[in-house]
């Protein structure tokens, strides 16, 4: 197993920061794009970085300062987040397909001295901050200045590009704090041949799956953009470039399971799932498709830089809900009486060294989860006396149904389970009687034979009745963002603009 390098000394040398890098990567790293089959090693990025950081500081970019990248899933992204690390500054990462309306309102809000472009991008003429192509500039500037561990290094947002933004902040400190400890539970040599298939614009993608395996100076290799040609491709690609560790979300999984062979080599050792909730089912045909029982349902939020423990098939089994044990830090229970236990059932509190610093510029939203030094996560579910955890749903997405709480991913769980679904989503339908009633979209599978009344009958065999669907919709696909997720208030407008099924 690869020495950890300088990252751990940063974090017990803080002097040592300001004559370095964020990281000074190790020789072994390895990024190739496979879109351009471009590979940079760990002194090429770091060289390159370097060069682009004095570029910055020569714009006056400093400690403190935020700069948005436009761009993303490549080798120059990297070499622009590491110049704006190496400058002192807090990179703000964007989706590459974000409008110019969106892109502006994040300036506003962030107040960003500088947008970073790729060079196929346009000028982006119209924007309130400079724009910039850090790859082509011509090796003038100035040194950079450096930044302590506690600097604020990395805004990514959940929700707010056309809206308020929620800018998750994190520092140095927490990103390294969250490295380590991913090396420490997944181990260098898992790592070796890392796929990155997802956006490099939130934390699964970014922290997880890139930044994880750059630290340990390993292999990365940076996939194409999900589609349905690309999830075909998966078999190969892993078998052509002797994968060993890859993550991804449970819509890409359903996508690949459907269209994609399997590997034909035994190269992939582990496979890591997060994001949204994963079936036992699902869990299940993963490991058939991968050949590994080391399959890992992962719990992680963006504001804890993404994974927070895990639970691989390999140690115990698929269940539904189930994500095991802290990756570091500790975990309680919020109960209804506002007691904090250690096990038991409610809310899920954390308290981890890779939290978030707060939601930037709102108090409103980060005073009510950041409170006695636990974070509230939203999540239900409850933690077992030997520590494990396993999760219900989101306190958010309940369903008041006359005063009996629903919870709909029970719901999204069951019907993926029928032969003829292909997706699920449920979500509340205000109702003047009972408050909520219960929705559903339901996508079917190609050839299904199965009708909207076979699927009622179906649930009201496993279903309470007061967790039965009232207002069933057909539809061809279940929205989602641009992280492969589900938003339920997405989806749930959507439905209500079609006919349902009662």
């Amino acid at each position: 197993m690869r020495s950890c390098g300088a990252a751990y000394l940063l974090v017990s040398r803080p002097g040592f920061w300001r004559s370095s890098i964020f990281f000074s990567l190790n020789n072994a790293l390895q990024i190739t794009d496979l879109k351009t089959s471009e590979t940079w090693s760990g002194d090429e990025l770091q060289a390159e970085a370097f060069r682009r950081g004095r570029f910055l500081a020569g714009l006056g970019i400093g400690v403190g300062d935020r700069v948005v990248i436009r761009h993303g899933g490549s080798l120059s992204f990297f070499a622009d987040l590491f110049a704006a690390w190496q400058a002192g500054a807090c990179a703000v990462c964007l989706n590459a397909g974000s409008t110019n309306s969106e892109v502006e309102n994040i300036i506003a809000f962030t107040d960003a001295k500088l947008v970073l472009i790729s060079p196929e991008m346009s000028d982006n003429v119209g924007l309130s901050a400079p724009v910039a192509c850090a790859e082509t500039y011509d090796g003038s500037g100035a040194e950079p200045s450096g930044a302590d561990l506690d600097c604020d290094a990395l805004m990514l947002f959940t929700s707010g590009t056309t809206g308020t933004p929620k800018g998750v902040l994190h520092t140095f400190r927490s990103l390294l704090s969250r490295l380590s400890l991913n090396r420490a539970f997944i181990g260098d040599d898992l790592l070796e041949n890392t796929l990155c298939m997802l956006p490099t614009h939130f934390g699964h993608g970014l922290i997880g799956n890139c930044l994880t395996p750059i630290m340990a100076g390993t292999h990365l290799f940076l996939g194409p953009t999900t589609s349905v040609q690309t999830a075909a491709r998966l078999g190969n690609l892993i078998d052509d470039n002797a994968i060993t560790f890859m993550s991804s979300v449970p819509s890409f999984w359903k996508l690949v399971l459907k269209v994609a062979k399997a590997p034909t080599k035994t190269s992939l050792r582990r496979v890591q799932v997060g994001s949204a909730p994963l079936s036992a089912d699902l869990w299940h045909q993963i490991m058939d498709w991968a050949g590994t029982d080391d399959v890992v349902n992962m719990y992680g939020i963006t504001e804890t830089a993404n994974w927070l423990g895990g639970a691989s098939a390999a140690d115990g089994g698929p269940g539904d809900g189930r994500i095991g044990h802290m990756w570091g830090g500790s975990a309680a229970v919020l109960q209804e009486d506002g007691s904090i236990v250690p096990f038991g059932a409610g809310e899920i509190l954390v308290q981890s060294p890779s939290l978030m610093k707060e939601y930037f510029k709102r108090p409103d939203l980060t005073e009510p989860v950041l409170r006695k030094g636990w974070f509230h996560t939203g999540d239900i579910g409850r933690i077992e006396q030997g520590g494990e955890m396993w999760l219900t749903g989101r306190a958010k997405y309940e369903i008041n149904r006359g005063g009996m709480k629903v919870h709909p991913e029970d719901i999204d769980i069951l019907l993926e389970g029928h032969n003829d679904v292909q997706e699920a989503c449920a979500f509340a339908i205000p109702d003047a009687a009972s408050g909520e009633i219960v929705g559903v979209a339901v996508c079917l599978v190609d050839d299904a034979k199965a009708k909207i009344t076979d699927l009622k009958a179906w649930c009201r065999e496993r279903l309470v009745k007061e967790k039965n669907p009232d207002r069933w919709y057909l539809v061809d696909e279940i929205p989602k963002t641009d992280r492969g997720k589900i938003n339920r208030d997405t989806v749930a407008g959507v439905c209500l603009q079609l006919k349902a099924r009662v």
